[in-house]
């Protein structure tokens, strides 16, 4: 009898500490869409699709990329706020939904402060501005005093209005006091081209896209718009070493999903994501694009995007940039 009542003791411990212990997270279920609001082949495409396999085996489901290009995001942000808020729908985003927007968009349907949940910041890639070898200019001291010297007479080019390259040459202007007239094209492959050829003579242009014809030397760079010198190209001076404080530019990217994401999909997501950036292939990935890694915590993504819109409104206004 006394064995028989041990045993049910023992049971009846067994089962008090199960009803303590945590559940075991049964999320994902099923295949996850990553949104990536531009066109395949990108280098926001190259950079989702290699994360998603990364985190793929140890996510223990697929990641099925989506890709929903147009109205600077806006477009693949309307697809991701229609989707259940469960995890299973995701997005990466940039500056466009995250920082400019909702500064120059009157009637944007959709608010970043409250609209979004905050998953995972990845990265930025650093843009730097570039010049035709032919421009006059070599240093971006000789660049102010060309343009000052020419009002009105030199454009650049960026990979559409509204874009991270608009923005970090309209920031340029405003603290070095000139003024360049901009020529939007759509995308950066042609953007680049024209500079290349002499047609348009300067853009700022993401290592991303440029960091192969910067190393062959088809355009020369003055100066790269980070607070510190980009590994890529540790060669090059910020535009703060050079006396241009505050002109720091990038695309920056993260995760997204609609509001209301169940807080155990946020923190594997998040967690695998933090894996997948120190995975060898998409360490090498990085390194060639120059982009740089930046993973934090969903609150850390959220300060950061909700300060940096701040920064950014205000350069906007004063650019006087608007898309509708």
């Amino acid at each position: 009898m006394k064995r028989f009542l041990r045993l049910i003791a023992a049971g009846l411990t067994l089962a008090a500490a199960a009803s303590h212990a945590p559940a075991q997270s049964s999320y994902p279920t099923q295949p996850v869409r990553w949104i990536v609001p531009y066109v395949a082949g990108g280098g926001t495409d190259n950079l989702a699709r290699a994360l998603a396999e990364a985190m793929t085996p140890s996510l223990g489901q697929p990641i099925i990329i989506d890709n929903r290009p147009g109205a600077s995001t806006n477009i693949g942000v309307s697809v991701m706020m229609q989707a259940k808020p469960d995890g299973y729908t995701i997005m990466q985003a940039e500056n466009a939904a995250l920082l400019f927007n909702e500064h120059m968009f009157a009637k944007l349907p959709y608010k970043p402060a409250t609209d979004f949940t905050y998953i995972g910041t990845i990265g930025r890639f650093p843009v730097a501005l570039v010049v035709n070898p032919d421009f006059p200019a070599k240093t971006v001291a000789e660049f102010v005093s060309y343009v000052k010297a020419h009002p009105d007479k030199v454009s650049y080019a960026s990979p559409g209005n509204g874009s991270p390259h608009h923005m970090a040459m309209e920031l340029f202007k405003q603290k070095a006091g000139i003024n360049i007239q901009h020529v939007p094209y759509k995308g950066a492959a042609p953007a680049m081209t024209d500079v290349m050829g002499g047609q348009v003579p300067t853009m700022m242009l993401d290592l991303a896209s440029g960091l192969p014809i910067i190393k062959s030397g088809k355009v020369r760079v003055l100066a790269i718009a980070l607070p510190q010198r980009a590994a890529a190209v540790p060669d090059v001076p910020t535009f703060a070493e050079l006396g241009y404080q505050d002109v720091n530019a990038y695309a920056f990217h993260g995760l997204i999903g609609p509001a209301g994401m169940p807080p155990e999909a946020v923190s594997r997501i998040n967690g695998e994501l933090k894996k997948a950036m120190q995975a060898p292939k998409v360490a090498k990935l990085f390194a060639e694009f120059g982009f740089e890694p930046l993973p934090g915590t969903p609150q850390d993504f959220y300060k950061l995007s909700r300060s940096e819109s701040e920064r950014w409104g205000k350069v906007i206004k004063t650019a006087g940039v608007q898309l509708d």
